[in-house]
């Protein structure tokens, strides 16, 4: 199975997730996104240490699916991702998965992290990957119907 890396694209950071040949994503630690060429040289790190094959960039659609305003940059930011590293990216609809990513850290915490950490980006990277995992190995999840059995 292929290794995979999830990008939650943004201006400030950039937050990641990582999923190997048992397909489950974790968050790893977000780059500060500020200084766009710096931080192509540290994801070219966390590619070339954990062996990523295909890249996973959340897509910024609105909530009717049209593309939303960052598109554009979202479509440069995989443009320039492709020709650096030559790998598959795949662009993930990441309609609310901030939103998501944020009241699942709520959940499991008291109190929020600070923006500045990028622990919200990774996570919100690391539903962008689960989403695409989920779609691609839908062989990974259980059947609901292996449940109705054990019920009667």
């Amino acid at each position: 199975m292929t290794n995979y890396l999830g990008i939650d694209y943004g201006r400030k950071r950039i937050g990641l997730a990582f999923a190997d040949e048992l397909g489950v994503a974790i968050p790893i630690s977000a780059i500060p996104g500020v200084e766009l060429e710096g931080s192509f040289e540290q994801l070219d790190n966390v590619v070339r240490i954990r062996q990523v094959e295909e890249l996973v960039v959340g897509y910024p659609l609105n909530m009717d699916g049209t593309p939303g305003t960052r598109v554009r940059e979202v479509d440069a930011y995989v443009v320039e991702l492709e020709k650096r590293f030559g790998l598959p990216v795949r662009k993930v609809d990441e309609r609310l998965t901030t939103h998501a990513a944020s009241e699942d850290l709520k959940a499991s915490r008291k109190r929020m992290p600070g923006k500045e950490t990028g622990e919200l980006d990774s996570a919100a990277a690391t539903l962008i990957l689960r989403d695409f995992l989920e779609e691609r190995h839908p062989f990974l999840l259980p059947d609901p119907e292996d449940y109705t059995e054990l019920e009667s």
